[in-house]
């Protein structure tokens, strides 16, 4: 899947876990160390023993700058679990009568966040507008898996700078991955001072304070947690839709590809407590949604950290239970897609046939250098485990070519286990370095005129697979989740399968949100042409 066709099926802009990139990155060249340079810098401490930098005429308050190092560090604390979470209340009210606005980059988990973050706004009295113009508080949520995520952000961040100019009461917040990268930090506080706060991951909660600060005190603020936090739950949230739902059941990594910056950005692996997905699910039930898909940045080793012996297949057996008609999850890491997980889905119901199991490369060599501490063999066993005991599901995957030491030859085992997996889909992207992961150090050797050829070749072969396997639905009755109206016709409703699959086919309105069936008509590379033949009772 190239770049035009993934913008249709993703947010913004989901790491081998959650990523979302351009496949047609260009070769990382940036000197970040010039952002490392703050000699003309003054640190000054006010009355209550704040610490402010003076650099460039404005003053910065500084709660917690990110470290790498001390990302790196993975200890075994305990996690604590937060139900206490309320706006302070000087924040209360504030937000009456203005607006805010957020963008969002990335992966579902920042989508995610954005709920969040927006449910904690409108607490606070604000209404949401997508007018710049017309927003008091605007916040980009930023993604860090590839640098032309990063160019995208920056791009904004210049633009913006002209409204700040004519309405300086306006704040611009940075936050999401991008926000917990050190270099990120020291050139918006070098290179961008019109940004008011900067915020990571890790404290989106404290996002009242942070913004109290910003606003009263005038001075840019910055806190990232370095250390990833505790749990925080009953965070308000505004969803994005009434029918599909995120539902975060982990948050971090601890896998440390050697690509992968998520695991410095995200921290490492800390689980939801069971009981609280399990009522979050059931009260979207009550609320009539017809599918939530549960988030994880390595969802299949939820539950490990919990030290209780409850995994993910024995939350999907939980959630299996529940009167919702489908659930989803993503995405997967090959290491733990165990067989109770696999048992369990089969069961079939409301736990949909689609898998989502990145691979990468299909080369053991290449593997190897990536710390994905698997082989090819291994993920082949796994996956035909998988289709064994769900025939019907659809197969999908990520890949990344031009790693660095990639030969022909390497590549060619990924074209062949492309092939021999025949996936109905792979999210496709050419490898870019991201700053202090290990990979970045290795030797970025492969030219990028060979790196775009051969997206170009998989992607042709992507593309070959994806329009035989939709092919075999001509003729077909399947069961789609009408999300909306087509963003190409607005007569035209589209809607997803349970297999993910997208469909078109005419309609009346009245049945957006809810689930039909539809015969298919056309088959094409990325989608399905059908009509719609009658609303399906689903009963679980």
């Amino acid at each position: 899947m190239n770049e035009e066709q993934r913008k249709k099926q993703q947010p913004d802009t989901s790491p081998s876990d959650i990523k979302s990139v351009s496949g047609e990155d260009t070769k990382a060249n940036s000197d970040y160390s010039k952002y490392f340079d703050f000699s003309g810098a003054k640190m000054e401490e006010d009355e209550s023993g704040k610490q402010y930098m003076k650099i460039g005429g404005r003053s910065i308050l500084i709660n917690e700058q990110p470290d790498h190092k001390k990302g790196r560090r993975r200890g075994r604390e305990d996690v604590e679990v937060h139900y206490d979470f309320s706006i302070p209340p000087e924040m209360q009210g504030i937000g009456v009568g203005k607006h805010y606005l957020i963008r969002t980059y990335g992966c579902q988990m920042n989508v995610h966040d954005t709920e969040n973050m927006a449910g904690i706004l409108e607490d606070m009295g604000f209404t949401e507008t997508d007018d710049t113009q017309e927003a008091d508080v605007i916040f980009l949520n930023t993604c860090a898996i590839r640098e032309n995520a990063e160019n995208k952000v920056f791009g904004e961040i210049g633009h913006l700078k002209s409204l700040k100019q004519e309405k300086p009461e306006l704040i611009l917040g940075v936050c999401g991955c991008m926000s917990q990268e050190e270099s990120v930090v020291n050139r918006i506080m070098q290179k961008h001072q019109h940004i008011d706060l900067i915020f990571g991951t890790h404290n989106i909660h404290r996002m009242p304070h942070l913004l109290w600060d910003a606003i009263q005190g005038k001075e840019m603020v910055i806190e990232v947690w370095s250390k990833e936090g505790d749990v925080v739950e009953n965070m308000p949230r505004k969803r994005a839709g009434k029918t599909q739902a995120w539902v975060n059941i982990m948050y971090g990594c601890d896998k440390f590809c050697t690509y992968c910056i998520v695991p410095y950005t995200r921290g490492k692996e800390r689980s939801r407590l069971p009981e609280d997905i399990i009522a979050e699910v059931r009260d979207l039930a009550r609320q009539g949604y017809k599918e939530i898909t549960l988030l994880g940045q390595n969802v299949n080793a939820y539950g490990k950290d919990l030290d209780m012996g409850y995994g993910l297949g024995d939350l999907m057996d939980a959630l299996h239970q529940i009167d919702i008609p489908r659930i989803r999850f993503t995405t997967s890491h090959p290491r733990d897609f165990d067989d109770y997980l696999i048992q369990v889905l089969s069961k079939g119901g409301n736990l949909v046939e689609h898998i989502h199991l990145p691979v990468q490369s299909g080369n053991n060599e290449v593997l190897k250098l990536m710390g994905r501490k698997y082989t090819r063999e291994h993920y082949v066993e796994l996956a035909n485990k998988i289709k064994t005991a769900i025939p019907h599901a659809s197969f999908t995957t990520d890949i990344i070519v031009g790693f660095p030491n990639e030969t022909e030859e390497q590549f060619q085992d990924t074209l062949s286990l492309m092939k021999e997996m025949d996936y109905d889909s792979a999210f496709t992207y050419i490898y870019s370095p991201r700053d202090k992961t290990p990979a970045a150090q290795f030797e970025d050797n492969v030219p990028m005129d060979v790196k775009k050829d051969r997206l170009k070749r998989l992607n042709e072969v992507v593309n070959e697979i994806s329009a035989r396997r939709n092919k075999e639905l001509e003729g077909e009755i399947v069961e789609v989740l009408v999300e909306g109206e087509s963003k190409k016709n607005a007569d035209v409703l589209s809607g997803r399968t349970r297999t993910n699959k997208l469909v078109n086919f005419q309609g009346p309105k009245s049945c957006i949100g809810n689930i039909v069936y539809a015969k298919i008509n056309e088959a094409k590379t990325w989608s399905l042409n059908g009509e719609m033949l009658e609303t399906a009772e689903v009963n679980q």
